[in-house]
């Protein structure tokens, strides 16, 4: 089969750095990569870096090899174009259709999906000139994930920061495999919760569940990939975050609550993937609960946790909301998940059967989607990511047109 053709475009920033690292995960994974820097890239990473790791030849430059036309058979040729780090200069340039280096010149000539990674200060990022030029390029049709947050360049710390060069391959991986599909959640905002809740016994104990997280990223990345703008309410996964996520850490059920009520505010839809627990202790031992030889231990109080999913279905503080549930099952699922359907109020339950060795950690997943309206969508063992695509065409179907 032939190589998916990719195209990393390289801004200069001094994020450019670890683009190679996503250039080694594209290459190593089967893509066929060309790199297009700009002139300034350059100056942070070297021609023949680029050359070795792609294993192509690497040219700023429309006026070199010009009987190739490379500003133009660049971009017609890829399969997907992603710039990483999209500076806020790149990301002007590209947004008014500017065509002064090559780089420019492949984004004029791809028609194919368009990933944009941005990486800056985060005063150039919220400056009301970078937000409208990212906000015409995704009226485009092309992704511009949301910066992460943290250490940048000097002292500073803030929003600006360029993703994890992981998970913006997960991004191009997805984006890849919608193929010429337009971002159907552009101007969308989702909220997605992961993980599991823990709930403190004492300073070292809690009640916590097997929930791995991994269902929930993988509906934050693909909502990504579509175009949406993503919250991600996690709780305890230890996963690096998702590029273009707004990821909001949480610990108990009851600051999930407080973080999922706050997101879904203004969204178009939330989708509650995360194990909550339904119980927490009574009291909270302010110091470690001693073991005494021959005495048994109290027994365990437990208080019932608030319903998270039944309040955002009832509430739905934004026009049109979708509200999607998760329901992890270990018998009768179907019976026990259409009554659970009927019991929250939300428009779409995912019913899963789980165990200690079903689902928990794994990469795949096998599922039914129901509906408020009666439908069933079964989706067969396989990837998460593909359980969250479905998961989200059945989002869009339900969508208010804005």
């Amino acid at each position: 089969m032939e190589k998916p053709r990719v195209v990393l475009g390289v801004a200069g920033g001094i994020a450019a750095y670890k683009a190679c690292e996503l250039l080694r995960r594209l290459t190593e994974s089967g893509h066929d990569v060309t790199v297009v820097p700009t002139a300034s890239a350059l100056r942070f990473v070297g021609a023949d870096t680029w050359s070795a790791l792609s294993g192509h030849p690497v040219s700023t430059e429309v006026w070199e090899d010009v009987h190739e036309v490379p500003h133009v058979r660049i971009g017609k040729a890829a399969d997907l174009v992603v710039v990483a780090p999209a500076t806020a200069d790149l990301l002007a340039r590209a947004s008014h259709g500017l065509a002064d280096d090559l780089l420019t010149n492949t984004l004029l000539t791809a028609r194919c999906p368009v990933v944009f990674a941005p990486a800056m200060h985060t005063e150039m990022w919220e400056h009301p000139a970078t937000r409208e030029n990212v906000a015409a390029l995704r009226r485009r049709g092309a992704v511009v994930v949301e910066p992460a947050v943290g250490r940048l360049t000097g002292v500073d710390t803030g929003k600006g920061r360029l993703p994890d060069p992981g998970e913006i391959f997960e991004v191009c991986r997805a984006a890849l495999a919608r193929g010429a599909q337009s971002p159907d959640l552009a101007r969308r905002h989702v909220v997605v919760s992961a993980g599991g809740t823990r709930e403190p016994l004492d300073p070292v104990r809690f009640l916590g569940n097997r929930s791995s997280g991994r269902q929930g990223f993988a509906l934050a990345r693909t909502a990504v990939a579509r175009g949406a703008r993503v919250t991600l309410i996690e709780a305890n996964t230890g996963m690096t975050d998702p590029a273009g996520a707004d990821v909001v850490h949480v610990g108990t059920a009851l600051e999930l609550r407080d973080a999922a009520l706050k997101a879904a505010a203004d969204a178009d839809a939330v989708v509650m993937a995360a194990a909550v627990a339904d119980f927490r202790p009574a009291a909270y031992a302010q110091g470690k609960i001693k073991k005494r030889d021959g005495v048994e231990p109290e027994p365990l109080a437990l208080v019932r946790n608030p319903d998270i999913l039944a309040a955002l279905a009832a509430e739905r503080p934004a026009p049109g909301q979708v509200v999607v549930g998760f329901a992890a099952e270990t018998d009768d699922v179907l019976a026990n998940g259409r009554a659970k359907l009927r019991r929250k109020g939300c428009d779409l339950l995912v019913v899963n059967e789980v165990g200690a060795h079903k689902t928990f950690g794994a990469a795949e997943n096998e599922a039914v989607v129901l509906a408020a309206d009666g439908g069933e969508t079964p989706v067969p063992y396989g990837p998460k990511e593909a359980l969250a695509d479905t998961v989200w065409d059945l989002v869009v179907e339900r969508l208010v047109t804005p």
